[in-house]
């Protein structure tokens, strides 16, 4: 697999249009940190990792608003391993308005784009959704 992140994406959205309840996808780190974003945010109901022999799964329960749509209607990924994208504080985008989340992996871990200006800091671009 070239791109785990991207995986992890479009599993999600995948699992959304499918309308399924849960979605399983190997665990790492930088995956348990971005579905931790969207957890904070409210765009999941929950997350647990599920231990096993090798690496670990993460189950991500999905969310659906009362008229059955996902809660989690578009995920871009925007660093990619052919051209990475780097922010500095001050170049942290808004998405949509402040209806969506920008999601970056700084020093301090990984943030929302809004704990990162909170926090003085930029890093990679991994992702926005919305």
């Amino acid at each position: 697999m070239m791109d785990p992140i991207a995986d992890l994406l479009t599993r999600i959205r995948n699992g959304s249009e499918a309308k399924h309840d849960k979605v399983d996808v190997p665990y790492s780190k930088i995956k348990d940190g971005i579905v931790k974003v969207f957890k904070t945010r409210g765009l999941i109901k929950n997350f647990r990792v599920v231990k096993d022999d090798r690496q670990g799964m993460m189950r991500i329960y999905l969310k659906y608003d009362s008229d059955g749509r996902p809660a989690l209607s578009h995920l871009k990924r925007e660093s990619r391993p052919g051209l990475r994208k780097y922010l500095n504080v001050d170049e942290i985008p808004s998405v949509r308005t402040g209806f969506g989340v920008a999601v970056l992996s700084t020093s301090k871990g990984v943030l929302s784009g809004d704990d990162a200006k909170q926090q003085q800091v930029g890093g990679e671009y991994i992702c926005s959704v919305w």
